[in-house]
């Protein structure tokens, strides 16, 4: 099955192809003569929300695990074929899905296909203990490395069990826990590779300096013969009242630089026009040094070094506003607060200023476009909007539909959402540095 590269109203001349393999998997494809490159973007509609409590971090461990060797590529092969024909490749777990993608001179892109294609279809033959030690470890310093080890590392984890109750499918983030990690057997990750790494569960993008019936053909070859199977259950339910309808509170004490303010404000689902004006609206409050945030905090008041309000956009749940803000010097949490809520309260009252409206959407039209314009960006985007939204196409009319957003919604999402009583809040206090002393009573302690 296939569709006409026809380009839409909007779209800036960018066009794609779908096309549907007697497998179910979905293939998009985009031309892009510019450069002799093409990006290869996979697609699996599995993230952490889809795992079941005691084995949290399953999807972020078997990403790994894909990197371990298949049936017809042992070991560490699939970097070193990938970086030895000059490409490039990494692969990334989130909430809503695991994608893995290469970036290819045009002449090997059949290699990447292939590659993908042989740990689709055969990964079960090489995952075995030992690959499933080495990667559980890798998995588990990534933990300690990123997360546990690092000022504010745990930040992210923690506000997040907040804006989402115990039970929720997003109530734990993809890295999972140290517990969760040492409790998954080789049995667990060959049943989560059964039920979720389907071709009927994947959508496929290759984009950039390519031939699409030679490229179609390829992956005919070399995914077409991939059984498809049912039998995955659906994602439990992320739906939540629009706001949280009160504070949520937590005060950290750690050895941190500075004291901080975070806090997530639970915003409208991905993929609506109210999304798009929560977007606008940070971006107006937090996106940069020429924010309402930045300039009151760092510049007038000069009671922080650093002050941001980004978005994390979600489709199964409710999305969520970040604000960071780092304090100066001895500056308390209560004055940086007290000013945030004053900026909030002005910007739901009177709204964004037409220059900030510019401002604003040149600023996420350029985000749009770098994402765009770069084959792997552009291969990533047409596969997010196809598994979470059913149609590829929405990515390329993505910029148009946010230059379409007025004031008066970006307004209107202000005044619903960004409110005291909708947000989940994380006070950072730092403490004094260990002693050395101290350090080895502690280890002995926990001999």
């Amino acid at each position: 099955m296939g569709h006409t590269a026809t380009a839409q109203a909007g779209s800036g001349g960018l066009t794609a192809t779908e096309h549907r393999l007697a497998n179910g998997l979905r293939v998009v494809l985009s031309e892009d003569h510019l450069t002799p490159v093409a990006a290869v973007c996979l697609w699996y509609d599995v993230g952490s929300r889809h795992e079941v409590k005691g084995r949290t971090g399953l999807a972020h461990l078997f990403e790994h695990l894909m990197f371990q060797g298949s049936a017809q590529v042992k070991g560490n092969g699939h970097f070193e074929l990938v970086q030895g024909a000059g490409g490039s490749l990494n692969g990334t777990t989130s909430f809503e899905r695991t994608n893995y993608f290469e970036t290819m001179p045009t002449h090997e892109l059949e290699l990447a296909l292939w590659l993908e294609a042989d740990r689709m279809g055969s990964l079960l033959t090489a995952l075995d203990d030992e690959s499933m030690e080495n990667q559980r470890d890798v998995v588990k310093n990534e933990r300690r490395q990123r997360y546990d080890n690092v000022p504010y590392g745990t930040a992210f984890e923690k506000l997040t069990a907040l804006a989402y109750p115990e039970g929720h499918p997003y109530h734990h983030t993809p890295i999972g826990s140290m517990a969760d990690l040492d409790a998954a057997t080789l049995e667990d990750a060959r049943a989560f590779f059964r039920t979720y790494y389907a071709p009927n569960n994947a959508v496929l993008s290759v984009v950039g300096d390519i031939d699409p019936e030679q490229t179609l053909a390829w992956v005919e070859k070399y995914f077409g013969s991939i059984p498809g199977h049912d039998g995955k259950p659906a994602p439990r339910d992320g739906s939540l009242p629009e706001t949280i309808g009160e504070q949520l509170r937590e005060v950290v004490e750690e050895e941190v630089p500075a004291r901080a303010l975070m806090a997530a404000y639970r915003l409208p689902h991905d993929g609506t026009r109210a999304c798009d004006a929560a977007d606008l609206a940070l971006t107006v409050l937090g996106g940069g040094e020429s924010s309402r945030l930045y300039n009151r905090l760092v510049r007038r008041d000069r009671t922080a070094v650093a002050a941001g309000f980004g978005l994390l956009r979600l489709a199964g749940a409710p999305s969520l506003g970040w604000l960071d803000v780092k304090t100066s010097g001895d500056v308390e949490v209560p004055v940086i607060e007290t000013a945030i809520d004053e900026e909030l309260a002005r910007f739901a009252e009177e709204g964004p200023t037409a220059e900030e409206m510019e401002r604003a959407q040149a600023q996420l039209e350029r985000e749009w476009l770098d994402r765009l314009g770069t084959v792997a960006g552009r291969a990533d985007e047409l596969c997010r909007y196809a598994v979470l939204f059913g149609d590829p196409q929405l990515a390329l009319t993505a910029v148009q539909r946010v230059l379409e957003i007025t004031a008066e919604e970006v307004q209107e999402v202000a005044k619903a959402c960004l409110r005291p009583d909708n947000r989940a809040v994380l006070v950072y206090e730092p403490t004094a540095p260990e002693s050395p002393a101290d350090q080895d009573e502690n280890e002995e302690a926990a001999r």
